[in-house]
């Protein structure tokens, strides 16, 4: 596990950035279809998403456009062992997740799909995502309603008809209760804008999704 390492030792920072630079320099959005249905929906909504280190992935949804707060968190094990310690024994079911509540006036949960599978996270690696590995590290949707269920169900058929990847798409459609993490975790990639891992993995996720999608980044 690399994240909790505050990587005080030139030795070990230089480490993670060998380990990412390949990517991190080749990090851009895949571009994909539109969604051909969408959630109905009025006043404040909430998505939850699982896909990787949650740092990144926080990252990512707090600069879109009519999202109004993304915390990161687990989904899918208990509420008893809803800790960083327990979740990273890979035993307790959880995936680390962020929840998105959003104004579907200003952005639909079919444009955060899109957002999540062309560059939160890569939906083709099972089980991990670039230097994080382990089963709470998969790429998971939670959905919060049937209407959100259908359009992600409907969405990832879309994507693999389309040959959008050229891997198979491995997200799976789960349920389960969603639980904040540690402070500590919260605004993770603001507080600690310097941080090796920020810096190798999430700083370039953010500039490729600025890129592929001006029209909602701020």
């Amino acid at each position: 596990m690399l994240k909790p390492v505050l990587f005080a030792s030139g030795i070990a920072a230089a480490a993670l950035f060998a380990l990412g630079s390949g990517a991190a320099q080749a990090e851009r959005a895949v571009p994909l279809p539109v969604s051909k249905v969408d959630v109905t929906a009025t006043g404040p909504q909430t998505a939850v998403f699982a896909g990787g280190c949650f740092w990144g992935m926080e990252a990512v949804f707090e600069h879109v456009k009519g999202v109004t707060k993304v915390t990161s968190g687990y989904a899918g094990g208990t509420r008893d062992t809803a800790t960083y310690d327990q979740v990273s024994t890979e035993t307790t079911k959880h995936a680390e997740a962020v929840r998105v509540v959003y104004d579907p006036a200003k952005v639909s949960y079919a444009t955060l799909l899109r957002v999540y599978f062309s560059i939160a996270h890569n939906p083709t690696e099972l089980n991990r995502q670039g230097p994080d590995s382990g089963y709470s590290y998969r790429s998971a949707i939670f959905p919060q309603s049937a209407a959100q269920r259908g359009v992600a169900t409907a969405y990832i058929a879309q994507l693999g008809q389309a040959h959008a990847f050229a891997a198979p798409i491995v997200t799976k459609i789960e349920t389960g209760a969603f639980f904040p993490a540690e402070d500590y975790h919260q605004n993770f990639y603001d507080r600690n804008p310097n941080h090796p891992y920020i810096v190798t993995f999430d700083k370039p996720k953010v500039a490729a999704f600025r890129a592929a999608f001006p029209q909602l980044a701020i």
